[in-house]
């Protein structure tokens, strides 16, 4: 008989399998009945008896070995074990992007690790976004799944909105400046990025065309950190991956 070692398979396409509480049978078991049966049986060709990287909602990773698997259900043992990755200290504030860029943006926040994502509301931004079916909880929670797929994380980012900017200026912003630092990728910003990620609080992105100018300067005067991101205009996603990896690397 072969060494059982030697035939278990684990599968990086899928890099965690992330399952709820309505998938756990106590909390040794989970059973599986929707497009997951489908992406592990066709994408990970997986079989009884293999094993995959497995994540409870929320909770704990572990690993799952494969009991039975059929075009309708998947049947799996789990051990639970370790701990889900830190998460950035940091908030992320994002006035509100357009709908075609929002999902890959929630994806790439949470697989960065990010613990809070704000979607504000400033003058560029147009009316009609707020309307868009990608800010329903689903669609969000879809997208925030797949970050933590990839990531090999359990817990999404809490996601809020914020459609006013005075409302962020004199509520949210104050709480943000007395745990730390906020920094505002802005075009015209003079101050480099901390060295220390942990005084960061905060990070702002604004939208498509920037800030106004009596924006800047609202967030200034109330203690934000302007801080340039080089001579490159960026995209609004490109400028998010920038100012997170600074924090994720600093």
């Amino acid at each position: 008989m072969a060494d059982e070692a030697a035939t278990i398979t684990l599968y990086p396409t899928m890099n965690l399998l992330l399952l709820s509480d309505r998938d756990l049978d106590g909390e040794d078991r989970a059973e599986i009945r929707d497009q997951r049966v489908d992406h592990v049986r066709r994408i990970l060709r997986a079989r009884p008896g293999d094993r995959l990287r497995v994540g409870r909602l929320g909770g704990e990773l572990g690993e799952a070995r494969i009991v039975s698997l059929d075009r309708e259900r998947l049947v799996l043992t789990v051990t639970w074990g370790a701990a889900a990755p830190p998460k950035l200290a940091a908030t992320l504030v994002l006035a509100l992007p357009r709908p075609k860029f929002l999902g890959r943006i929630l994806q790439s926040a949470t697989e960065i690790g990010v613990a809070e994502i704000v979607l504000l509301g400033t003058r560029r931004v147009e009316k009609s976004y707020w309307s868009s079916s990608l800010l329903e909880p689903a669609a969000i929670d879809r997208h925030l799944r797949i970050g933590l797929e990839q990531a090999r994380d359990t817990v999404s980012p809490a996601v809020t909105v914020e459609r006013r900017f005075r409302r962020f200026l004199d509520e949210r912003l104050p709480r943000l400046l007395a745990a730390g630092e906020l920094v505002v990728a802005h075009a015209e910003g003079t101050d480099g990025f901390p060295a220390d990620a942990s005084t960061v609080a905060g990070v702002l992105i604004g939208p498509e065309g920037g800030l106004l100018d009596h924006e800047v300067a609202a967030l200034a005067e109330r203690g934000a950190r302007l801080v340039g991101l080089g001579p490159r205009a960026l995209r609004v996603e490109n400028a998010v991956s920038v100012v997170l990896g600074r924090l994720l690397f600093a």
